[in-house]
């Protein structure tokens, strides 16, 4: 069955361009112009993916992410200006799960559709015993579905992929170029996009951002999980009883 891709963009001439292009590598599209008619196609469809412009008349690409992110697990690729640099890391912080800079080439925009698409069903192709755990934080890789305390934790796939991909190489210093290869597929790329979704992570799954246990910063390498029974051991060495 194709996936199902939703394309929103104001400009027709990027919106046709796109559409083609995804229609010719197999997916079924559905087009938008504005962000309020973009969220009645994704209640009515239920996209698999939605491609998203940041500037849009009205409401803004930021706006409709966050609204996506509070109401949806689908998909975001966010279109973005080259100089819009912040506005790329707001969006990675509203929940986008990758970004290409305008001006595209438009097969690259497809391969980062697939590599997402990718991700977001990986899962489904595990062994039923992939289940990876520390305390009570658990993630289900066949169901790609993660629980803290029993409650579900709303991930988005590039959060979800890079959580699993951590705690699969527990007290493993992992620098942030390794990161952006083994997770985002990037053989280059901007780091702050890992520093961002980690922050998102501890947010989600820390008891304390602030003092985060889990995910730890190395500083001058990158990040590492460290498994909760590694810091209540240490506790436990240090008490002085």
């Amino acid at each position: 069955m194709s996936s199902h891709v939703l394309v929103v963009d104001d400009d027709p001439t990027i919106t046709d361009v796109v559409s083609r292009y995804l229609t010719k590598a197999g997916f079924v599209v559905s087009t938008a112009a504005d962000g309020p008619s973009a969220l009645d196609v994704v209640r009515r469809t239920q996209p698999d993916l939605v491609v998203l412009d940041l500037m849009l008349p009205g409401m803004s690409g930021l706006e409709v992410c966050r609204e996506l992110r509070a109401t949806t697990t689908v998909a975001v690729l966010m279109l973005t200006a080259l100089a819009e640099a912040a506005d790329r890391i707001v969006g990675l912080e509203f929940g986008a799960d990758d970004y290409l800079a305008k001006p595209f080439e438009p097969r690259e925009l497809v391969l980062r559709v697939e590599a997402v698409l990718r991700r977001v069903t990986a899962g489904t192709v595990r062994p039923p015993s992939d289940v990876l755990s520390d305390g009570d934080l658990v993630v289900d890789l066949p169901a790609h579905s993660a629980t803290l305390a029993g409650a579900e934790l709303s991930l988005t796939a590039r959060e979800f992929d890079l959580l699993a991909h951590l705690m699969r190489n527990p007290r493993e210093a992992l620098s942030r170029e390794q990161l952006l290869r083994d997770v985002w597929g990037w053989s280059y790329g901007d780091e702050s996009t890992v520093t961002v979704h980690v922050r998102r992570l501890r947010e989600k799954i820390e008891a304390d951002v602030a003092l985060p246990r889990r995910l730890v910063t190395v500083w001058g390498v990158g990040y590492r999980f460290d498994p909760t029974e590694d810091v209540s051991a240490a506790e436990l060495s240090q008490d002085p009883r």
